[in-house]
């Protein structure tokens, strides 16, 4: 039988085998050449296109909602944010074949013998982006089942590096078993956690719970607060760990249990009995114990991978969430398993403080923002996020807009206030939003006039200051003791514009398409070319690594 070997030269298959030698021999491959990976790859420039009727709270908004293709999405930002989000979190396609993967405008259902391999290219061009937008001390948590974990577990050491994963939580979603199941009831999702850096990345305490807390009393009134008894034996040899103790009650225990050790000295017992640290019991003749005080104790708590529902919600409990902000009609048959609010805020608990940037390229129904908010107005933080999602529409659906009508109304309506299904108005959390579509431009146009709002947003973007609208103009933006000002032509009325602007602010960084016009206004340092400088950040820029 011939092969497709046969028609290649010497040198060809010599080649070949150098670089299948090259190649790692254990790891993750899939069909790449089966489903055409290149093709599904857009090369254009992508700019954000502001939409202020969309947008929530007045400007500047620190928050963005991107609407589009997600792909697109992070390409925009390893061009503006690379290496400046402390956390990911992402809740992508489980792929299950029941339309919950939309591909190339179109479903992947069981049928389809490139299912995997499709969604493993899918999820490795948005991963190997993702990493480059990760702080050193970053850390990324992904949703999943048990339809891709394997394969995602894989592709996830692939991408980060098997040295950085670091756990694999297993979140109860639901509070009672399915009894209609065939073999097993499905019970629990999983959530992968890899670090940018292991070594940099450590998790925040959580806080102690009112029933850990309750297992302190004061039984014998003790000055220095609530306590609990802790054994003082252990099972690990120590030289002097086996001596008599005389209990207060007189009786003789002549040493620990069989086989254990007393945790301490002679010398350091009688010390913490001294100071009124050993329990002996209400009639001063038990086995003596450590009292551990709960002002001594640790406040913080050291996460677990078991994440039961009733600490961090279950399904109908998401479900609830989203029906009592949202009209039902507008997201039942859309997201049938959204993920609870106190799913987000353990997460965000455990991998954020009150100045990061979230990122959720996958932002759904909005849960994130809205924990975001959340814990904002709780803690006083000022958290901000970068969600993208999609309008997911297709062929038979052209209209369809999940990232409007869905994710962008839920988290505007959570930072306003809503009526509630019972008809009670809820406060709203506060915070605001930018709503932005991504929209993808040629390279070859990058050298013509592109429009004046796209390189607003961009330059903006570029100097991580918040989202405001073009001026009239000069457009001037003021964010942490620096100023951007964009000048979108050299016209009389413009070079008026810009020295008001530069009289308030004669350092401020100016843009503009024809720089030399402007010589003698601007200090030459801080005058930039506009074509010039988002080609060089769009070519140039860290995009993700080395193509697979």
């Amino acid at each position: 039988m011939s092969t497709e070997y046969e028609s290649l030269t010497r040198e060809a298959l010599v080649e070949l085998l150098k670089r299948r030698d090259s190649q790692t021999p254990y790891g993750l491959v899939w069909e790449r050449h089966g489903i055409a990976h290149d093709e599904a790859l857009n090369r254009d420039f992508v700019s954000l296109e502001l939409d202020p009727t969309l947008s929530c709270g007045p400007s500047p908004w620190s928050n963005l909602i991107i609407e589009g293709d997600n792909y697109d999405t992070l390409r925009h930002l390893v061009s503006t944010h690379a290496g400046e989000v402390k956390l990911i979190y992402i809740d992508p396609p489980y792929n299950t074949g029941r339309k919950d993967f939309v591909y190339n405008d179109s479903y992947f259902d069981t049928t389809n013998r490139y299912r995997h391999s499709t969604w493993l290219e899918f999820m490795y061009q948005r991963l190997r982006l993702a990493k480059d937008l990760l702080h050193e001390d970053g850390v990324i948590f992904v949703s999943i089942d048990d339809n891709e974990l394997f394969n995602l577990g894989l592709l996830m050491n692939k991408v980060f590096g098997e040295n950085n994963f670091i756990a694999n939580v297993i979140w109860q979603k639901v509070y009672s078993p399915k009894n209609t199941a065939v073999h097993f009831s499905d019970d629990h999702e999983y959530v992968l956690v890899y670090a940018a850096n292991r070594e940099r990345w450590r998790p925040n305490p959580l806080p102690r719970s009112a029933e850990q807390d309750r297992a302190y009393k004061n039984a014998d009134k003790d000055s220095r607060g609530p306590w609990k008894p802790s054994d003082l034996t252990a099972r690990n040899y120590y030289g002097e760990g086996r001596y008599p103790i005389t209990c207060p009650s007189g009786r003789v225990i002549e040493g620990p249990p069989a086989g254990t050790y007393w945790r301490v000295s002679r010398s350091k017992f009688d010390q913490l009995d001294a100071d009124n640290r050993i329990w002996w019991g209400k009639d001063g003749n038990n086995i003596p114990a450590l009292k551990r005080f709960l002002s001594e104790v640790k406040q913080g708590v050291v996460p677990q991978t078991l994440w039961t529902y009733d600490a961090v919600g279950h399904t109908q409990d998401a479900k609830k969430q989203l029906n009592e902000i949202l009209p039902k009609e507008r997201n039942e048959d859309v997201f049938s398993t959204p993920k609870p609010l106190q799913l987000m805020d353990r997460i965000l608990r455990l991998a954020t403080k009150p100045g990061d940037l979230v990122l959720d390229f996958f932002a759904g129904s909005g849960t994130l923002a809205q924990a975001i908010m959340q814990l904002n107005k709780e803690d006083g933080g000022e958290r901000r996020f970068i969600l993208a999602s999609s309008t997911e529409a297709t062929e038979s659906e052209p209209d369809k807009n999940l990232c409007r009508d869905v994710c962008a109304t839920r988290v505007r309506r959570a930072a306003e206030g809503y009526s509630s299904a019972k008809g009670e108005q809820v406060e709203g959390l506060g915070g605001s939003f930018a709503y932005v579509r991504a929209k993808q431009i040629p390279p070859h146009r990058m050298e013509e006039r592109l429009d004046d709002g796209l390189v607003w947003s961009y330059i903006q973007m570029k100097h991580h200051h918040p989202l405001t609208e073009r001026g009239a103009l000069a457009s001037v933006s003021d964010w942490n003791g620096q100023v951007l000002v964009y000048l979108p032509a050299t016209t009389a009325k413009m070079k008026a514009a810009l020295s008001e602007a530069l009289a308030m602010h004669p350092e401020a960084i100016v843009y503009t398409w024809t720089p030399a016009a402007l010589t003698g206004m601007v200090n030459e340092n801080n005058l930039r070319e506009v074509p010039v400088d988002l080609t060089r950040g769009f070519r140039f820029g860290k995009l993700g690594g080395e193509q697979a």
